[in-house]
């Protein structure tokens, strides 16, 4: 049986930090409430000039060189993320340029939070169906620039700047790799989290940049709720779809939104929290490029050990949200 295999991980956060206490003292709020609420208590902000496509290019290379994968042997790079560099075209062909990939075609997937998770599940379809050899798949989002309205103390402490990739190709003993993924949508709710201006149902006006259409807009309670409840339902389906109970996974690599979304769906499923790689403080909630990220880390410190059984899960406005069970 052929499974797609993560061979390379990398990650990018830019050079400047904001802590909670420089965000103190442009909106109303404080260390104590953000700590308390989410776990955050930093996140990076890109450079002036710095796009979304230099952060994925800087994760990329990471990743290719421990894959020892050069740009030219991919067939394919996926990109999620919401915050281009542009609406057209989509980043990741500005990220293949400056790789200078030639041979592969490149699009992003627009899944927010879940974007590099939505991208692993199409990457492995690609290498299982042997249409694709080696996968580049990256998760990278700039959201603090144009996207974040820094008034409004419920969105702007949340989110930061990052990059993560991960390089996947056919698993050599077909044992290692992606064993499943489970993606969902439900557009019901997609107005608990969303950005509202700039598309057909409200183009850019002078308007839409009056009412901050073009800016996060979030029902913390609600998605905190839906969040909890999916998720815990999306790992036990990946469980169940392999015939695994939780006591087998050795590590949980998750997105990283919420320190108390995390702690909830851990309890749920009967998961210790030691089990999962958890850098929101330093980060914040990157989005897309989370996932990634987070697995990078873990991969980076020695954490992840060949043949350990790893559960991963996202979930982002749509709401869009997923798992995913592989075997290192």
């Amino acid at each position: 049986m052929t499974r797609a295999q993560i061979i390379g991980t990398g990650g990018y956060a830019p050079e400047k930090v904001m802590t909670n206490h420089d965000l103190a003292k442009i909106v109303e709020t404080s260390d104590e409430w953000i700590v308390e609420r989410t776990g955050i208590r930093s996140r990076h902000v890109a450079a002036e000039g710095e796009l979304t496509s230099d952060m994925a290019l800087k994760a990329s290379l990471r990743a290719l060189e421990m894959a020892k994968v050069h740009p030219d042997e991919l067939d394919m790079i996926v990109m999620g993320t919401i915050s281009p560099d542009m609406p057209m075209p989509a980043s990741a062909a500005f990220l293949a340029h400056k790789l200078k990939a030639t041979k592969c075609f490149a699009f992003d997937v627009s899944a927010a939070c879940a974007g590099s998770l939505f991208g692993m599940s199409i990457a492995t379809q690609f290498i299982v169906s042997g249409a694709a050899k080696k996968v580049l798949v990256v998760g990278a989002e700039l959201l603090t620039r144009g996207i974040l309205d820094w008034q409004d103390r419920n969105t702007c402490v949340l989110f930061g700047d990052a990059a993560g990739a991960m390089v996947l190709s056919a698993s050599v003993d077909g044992k290692r790799g992606v064993m499943s993924t489970h993606l969902h949508t439900d557009g019901s709710v997609a107005d608990i989290l969303w950005i509202r201006g700039g598309g057909t149902l409200h183009p850019l006006s002078q308007e839409t940049l009056d009412k901050k259409l073009h800016k996060v807009q979030m029902n913390g309670r609600e998605v905190f709720k839906f969040a909890v409840r999916a998720l815990t339902e999306s790992v036990k389906e990946a469980l169940e779809h392999n015939g695994i109970t939780a006591d087998h996974v050795v590590h949980v690599i998750a997105h990283q939104a919420n320190t108390r979304i995390l702690d909830a769906v851990l309890e749920r499923l009967g998961i210790a929290k030691e089990k999962a790689w958890l850098n929101i403080e330093k980060y914040g909630n990157t989005s897309a490029a989370s996932l990634p990220m987070t697995l990078d880390e873990a991969n980076r410190a020695g954490r992840l050990k060949e043949g350990d059984l790893i559960v991963m899960m996202a979930i982002g406005s749509g709401m869009s949200w997923g798992s995913a069970l592989v075997r290192w």
